[in-house]
């Protein structure tokens, strides 16, 4: 394949693109990253985030997450994760830790996410996120959090599958070795 390029369509945060035959997306700001924070309280509760999402016309259980750089060029991971953290629960972390990179959606976007582990944290604010993302934050006993989510589900959230491999790095690396 020769990686011919055209774009085919281009809105404010989304860029339709051809490359050679396949069709794929890509956003038109920020570093084509996302962050995805795995944040436990200091009463072992895990923190997650309900909101309407307009693409699948329903709520979502998800964890805290958000773009790196829509803010700034010079947005890191760790910046990302921490700001999200506390706009969307309220909870800021004293560590963050980046356990792995990679992508979303590879038939369908460029963009990768992080998974994020964030660790001491402190209540600094109620979250709900900013600018009107009516977000509805919920602390999880941790030993309850399958069977929250699986409740949720049946209740007719959508839920982002990420979060079963989140619940898994709270404890562990993404190797398998136990965090220390």
């Amino acid at each position: 394949m020769g990686n011919i390029k055209q774009t085919l369509f281009e809105g404010r945060w989304l860029r339709l693109v051809q490359i050679d035959t396949w069709e794929s997306c890509e956003r038109t700001h920020g570093q084509g990253m996302a962050v995805i924070v795995i944040a436990v309280t200091p009463a072992d509760e895990v923190l997650f985030v309900e909101q309407y999402r307009v693409p699948l016309g329903a709520r979502t259980i998800e964890m805290p997450a958000g773009l790196v750089g829509d803010e700034s060029a010079h947005d890191t991971l760790a910046d990302a994760a921490r700001r999200e953290l506390v706009e969307e629960t309220g909870w800021s972390p004293g560590r963050v830790e980046v356990l792995l990179v990679g992508p979303t959606s590879s038939g369908m976007s460029n963009e990768r996410i992080a998974f994020v582990r964030a660790r001491e944290l402190v209540k600094v604010g109620d979250g709900g996120g900013v600018d009107n993302e009516d977000i509805t934050v919920h602390a999880v006993p941790r030993s309850d959090a399958p069977r929250w989510l699986m409740q949720k589900h049946a209740e007719g959230y959508e839920l982002d599958l990420k979060l079963w491999a989140g619940l898994w790095m709270i404890e562990r690396n993404p190797d398998g070795s136990l965090i220390d």
